[in-house]
């Protein structure tokens, strides 16, 4: 079997957090750099994601500019890739509209009949990057704009982005029937002590909200349906599942962060990872920092994926932030763990090699601007792009080249154990969930 195709991307996130609005395309200097795409090209990639964004381009409403995303599609088709076009990139649109907004869908639509008009053969789109994550740090978490803190402001957020998503697919197969939705979201698995099993569960339900909501699973009989329907979303849900708008292909992102584990025993762990429900306090911390036998989450996600929707997948984030050796060794997990779903029967049709240019602040998920930054296949630290070994381990994969470290990374390695390891003595064996 032929192996995954190679995409790439880079951090590309405009945000709003209170007045202030943040643009990873510039601070990279990405905005300012077209010449960045032949470096892009030079790995070998075959599609890369790329932003469109509803806030780069409608200026002022029923305006848009596009001499920036001109003259860089022009030179992405010169160069032989194909774009995957990003309208809405954990952002909340433009400052006329916002998450919660009514009119937050129909608007993003509005932007999608205009890009799709102005490029009618890009083909692979992705209207929403990520609606869950974005929901849950917009309307749960209250990290990014509009800052809401409650239940139903982020089902309202969820449901206004899959309604988007909806709506612009509509708008832009009205111009090119052939267009195929790349619907990406963060996927991993919660883990738990027996008495955070509930909590467990319903985040597990949560996390494939974004594709089970696009495919219209969320009728009577799902695990949440009941709670949506309490908080007066029956209607909402009747009509999605009424003219639902399954995914091309299943973007998996994908991080070491993924993959969670609750413990009640707060008494563990540091103050700022202790929370909980209006039943019982928790501690939630990455599961890679307390499980004994944890593994990375790829090959398990592939499977669970490749099982629920019988879908194509691609994985449209790979990333990781720390040194460039382990960066190469996680591309390496991905792409290994790719490969062998593909030969299990699971229909992995891509790796995107994510952040590119690197990302800023994500660190602080986008709260505080420090400045702090993570190299990717190019350090930008300098103010121009400086290839690292990343960028060469890109290269080889390109080639065929799968020659992987036999060093074990970090996330392998006994010293990833921050926090005292589960199970232990005094916890049953079969408490998972």
């Amino acid at each position: 079997m032929n192996a995954p195709e190679l995409w790439g991307g880079h951090e590309c996130t405009v945000v709003r957090v209170g007045d202030r609005w943040l643009d990873q395309s510039r601070l990279s200097g990405h905005h300012d750099r077209i010449e960045d795409l032949d470096r892009f090209a030079e790995l070998g990639l075959k599609a890369l994601r790329y932003p469109l964004l509803w806030e780069r381009t409608e200026i002022e409403p029923g305006h848009w500019d596009w001499a920036w995303a001109d003259a860089r599609l022009t030179h992405i088709r010169q160069l032989g890739m194909r774009p995957i076009a990003g309208l809405i990139h954990h952002g909340s649109g433009p400052a006329w509209t916002n998450l919660l907004d009514p009119g937050f869908a129909p608007g993003l639509a509005r932007h999608a009949a205009e890009t799709a008009a102005r490029y009618p053969w890009i083909e692979d789109w992705t209207p929403v990057n990520e609606p869950l994550t974005t929901a849950r740090f917009s309307a749960l978490y209250g990290h990014w704009y509009p800052h809401a803190r409650d239940e139903p402001s982020f089902w309202t957020a969820l449901l206004n982005q899959i309604d988007g998503v909806r709506l612009a697919m509509r708008e832009i197969r009205a111009v090119n029937p052939r267009a195929r939705l790349i619907q990406t979201e963060d996927f991993g698995r919660t883990w738990s002590t027996e008495p955070c099993a509930d909590q467990a569960r319903f985040e597990n339900d949560r996390r494939l909200m974004t594709w089970d909501l696009l495919t219209g699973r969320v009728t009577p009989g799902h695990p949440l349906w009941l709670r949506l329907e309490r908080l007066g979303f029956g209607a909402r849900l009747d009509a999605i599942a009424e003219s639902p708008c399954p995914p091309d292909v299943l973007g998996l992102n994908h991080y070491v962060t993924s993959d969670r584990f609750l413990d009640h025993r707060v008494d563990r762990y540091p103050e700022q990872v202790r929370g909980g429900n209006d039943r019982l306090a928790y501690a939630d911390v990455e599961a890679v920092r307390v499980m004994s036998d944890y593994g990375p989450g790829w090959r398990r996600s592939f499977d669970r994926l490749g099982r629920r929707y019988r879908l194509p997948i691609a994985v449209t984030e790979c990333h990781l932030g720390c040194s460039v050796d382990e960066q190469m060794r996680w591309l390496a997990d991905c792409w290994q763990a790719a490969t062998a779903a593909r030969e299990s029967g699971v229909d992995v049709r891509a790796v995107t090699v994510w952040a590119l240019l690197g990302s800023h602040d994500w660190d602080s998920l986008l709260t505080r601007w420090a400045g702090a930054y993570e190299p990717g296949a190019f350090d930008v630290s300098l103010g121009r792009p400086l290839a690292t070994d990343l960028a060469g381990c890109v290269a080889r994969l390109a080639r065929g080249d799968v020659t992987a470290d036999a060093a074990a990374a970090w996330w392998e390695r006994p010293d990833r154990l921050v926090h005292r390891a589960w199970p232990d003595a005094d916890q049953m064996s079969d408490a998972r969930h």
